[in-house]
Formats: structure tokens, C-alpha cells, sequence
């Protein structure tokens, strides 16, 4: 992020929604979204992949903001942990579907700043979201946000097919955020 008053901004937001106002999250979630899929869009385009691939990539970087928001240190710039968030999930989604990806260093040394750990509350946070779903949305949000199976993988374990299950996982997310959103 390049805008120093934005940044501020949506930090300012960040740190609001951490202590529990929805309000503020809701304007986090819908400043940051088109900040995101062009990101994730430039970087598809860096790596090779399909611009494509980017809207699943948003979609990933939205659950996992949601899910890792307390991993985020608010003494520190809020764009960097973001950035190593997308640039994550990009690779991630390339693994899943088998192509390599060259890194630049510096996007290595913003990633291995980040704090990824999930700690005891934050899993009992995600559990917690994820029991409001219902199958197959539950199984699916699991699989493929959380345990980085592949889209291919998860249909097939569910005996769906690939289209189905990036519908299910869309719609999951959305159920999510109106879920947060109240």
C-alpha cells in the first residue's frame, strides 16, 4: 500500500474490529476488497497464473484476514500483512493446481515477518464460524481454506464436481460475512 492516510485509515479500522465493532470491520472488508482483487490480479499476472485464479485468491484473503485478524500486531503497517496474506493464498492456489511459482526475495522477507501461528483461540474461533455453516459448506471452507486442499481434491472426496464445490465455497463465504456482519 502506497497511500500513507489509508493505510492509517484502515488500520484504524483494523484495530476497531479487533476490539469487536462490526461497523468498522464492515468498512475494512468493503475498502480493502477492490484493493485486494487488484493485487491478486497483478500478482496472477507476475506468476503467470490466470487473472482468473484471482477472485478464489480474494475470496481466500478475506476468510483468512477474517480467521488471522488477531495474528496482526497493531504497532505494526497493516499493508505488509495483508500483502504477505495475498501473496500466500497465490501460491497456495498455484500448488494446488501444480505450477511453480519464482518468489521475489523481498516478498519472502515481508512473508517471514508475518506471524502465521494460529494460536488456542484462534482455533476455537474458526470452529466456533465454522459450526454455523452447514455441510457440505462446512467441509469445504475446511478443506480448501484451512487445510489447503485443491478445489479438484475436495470434489472428488465429496464426490462433487469442481464447479459445485467453488460455488459452495463462494456462497460459504458469504454466509460468513453476513454471519460476522450481524
Amino acid at each position: 500500500m502506497r497511500n500513507q492516510a489509508r493505510e492509517m485509515e484502515w488500520a484504524a479500522w483494523m484495530r476497531l474490529a479487533i476490539a469487536g465493532d462490526s461497523r468498522a470491520y464492515q468498512k475494512l472488508l468493503t475498502a480493502l476488497t477492490p484493493h485486494l482483487r487488484m493485487m491478486a490480479r497483478k500478482r496472477c499476472e507476475q506468476f503467470g497464473a490466470p487473472t482468473s485464479e484471482a477472485e478464489d485468491v480474494v475470496q481466500e484473503v478475506l476468510l483468512a484476514i477474517h480467521l488471522k485478524r488477531g495474528t496482526w500486531d497493531p504497532s505494526r503497517p497493516l499493508g505488509p500483512w495483508i500483502s504477505a496474506i495475498v501473496h500466500n493464498k497465490l501460491v497456495d492456489s498455484m500448488r494446488r493446481r501444480g505450477r511453480q511459482a519464482s518468489v521475489p526475495l523481498e516478498d519472502v522477507i515481508a512473508t517471514l515477518e508475518s506471524d502465521e501461528r494460529v494460536n488456542t483461540s484462534d482455533r476455537i474461533d474458526i470452529e466456533r464460524v465454522l459450526d454455523r455453516l452447514k455441510d457440505p459448506q462446512r467441509t469445504i471452507v475446511q478443506s480448501i481454506s484451512i487445510e489447503g486442499s485443491s478445489v479438484r481434491e475436495t470434489a472428488d472426496r465429496l464426490k462433487m464436481t469442481e464447479v459445485a464445490v467453488r460455488v459452495s465455497l463462494h456462497r460459504a463465504l458469504k454466509a460468513l460475512a453476513a454471519l460476522y456482519s450481524d
